[in-house]
């Protein structure tokens, strides 16, 4: 029962070591970084002026201010599906842009990830309308050989059933559409890698 006892001890000696081992940098990141999370949030909803709020921070707490703001903005920029996220995209690109130091390298990248979302925007529409059709044309090719081989080959094929329905085509459709998009998000996912790289 002592060594129980002694070794809760322990555990919480060690606990409290550890809280001593923190610096002033994780509780500046610990305070800031949420602050500024919370600053691109309202920055994305009401269109708050990212860089005038950031002047109301000391210079030692604007890093985290800043890394907060970036790590929102980014997560936002995603594949432009529909309009929404297109004009979402459009903010949060300028968003991130002022709050970097670094205006000329930022501007490279983010043009760069401009042009993937443009492409995926416009040949990408195109490529997947493509690939539907034909995964469309192969199912309903596969659907005429099955019922002609059920009822014969004199029976009517024409069953008049879409094979878009089909929980089969969905789900194929899903797999081709998510493996066309992996490529566009990898890319993206890189861009943003990098241009958390900016200062």
């Amino acid at each position: 029962m002592n060594d129980e006892i002694k070794s809760a001890r322990e555990i919480a000696m060690e606990k409290i070591a550890a809280l001593d081992a923190v610096t002033e940098g994780d509780r500046l990141k610990w305070k800031f970084v949420p602050e500024g999370e919370q600053l691109a949030l309202k920055y994305l909803k009401d269109g708050q002026d990212i860089a005038s709020a950031l002047s109301n921070y000391t210079q030692e707490a604007q890093p985290y201010v800043r890394s907060g703001v970036e790590d929102i903005l980014l997560s936002n920029i995603q594949l432009p599906v529909n309009e929404t996220i297109q004009n979402r995209n459009k903010k949060a690109i300028d968003g991130v842009l002022s709050i970097k130091k670094d205006k000329n390298a930022a501007t490279k990248l983010l043009n760069q990830m401009k042009q993937i979302l443009g492409h995926y925007t416009a040949q990408g529409a195109e490529q997947r309308k493509q690939t539907y059709e034909a995964l469309k044309q192969q199912f309903e090719a596969k659907l005429k050989k099955a019922v002609s081989k059920q009822l014969g080959s004199h029976a009517d094929t024409d069953l008049g059933i879409s094979v878009e329905t089909l929980p089969q085509f969905q789900e194929e459709w899903r797999r081709a559409a998510a493996q066309m998009d992996e490529q566009y998000i990898k890319l993206l996912e890189e861009f943003k890698h990098e241009m958390s790289k900016v200062k």
